[in-house]
């Protein structure tokens, strides 16, 4: 079955897995996923960033919280909206990574 592609620059919702005991993992950590999401679409609600990483408003928005306070977004708040900026100069957390920018990180993925 052929799935329709994306519109550029969005990201398809997450499908869940069916009543499945296989170990559903990624590459990338949900902190990831949602920085890429605010990335491409700094203006996005966050219900709409729950639905393309596939977890929770609450789990995202404290993943917010958590990007907000270690310095790697910072948040505009523009009428009722907020407004997100990647700060892409930011070192990556992990030792092996911490020679490469947040910002080396989204370019890969984003192509």
């Amino acid at each position: 079955m052929v799935k329709p592609a994306a519109q550029p620059g969005t990201a398809p919702p997450v499908a869940s897995a069916p009543n499945s005991t296989i170990n559903r993992w990624t590459f990338l950590s949900n902190h990831a996923h949602v920085l890429i999401a605010l990335y491409g679409n700094p203006d996005l609600v966050l219900r709409e960033v729950a639905v393309r990483v596939g977890i929770t408003e609450r789990g995202v928005q404290r993943i917010v919280q958590d990007l907000e306070d270690g310095g790697f977004i910072r948040r505009e708040k523009v009428g009722r909206k907020n407004h997100y900026q990647v700060l892409t100069e930011q070192p990556l957390r992990h030792p092996l990574e911490a020679h490469r920018k947040i910002g080396d990180l989204l370019k890969l993925i984003s192509g």
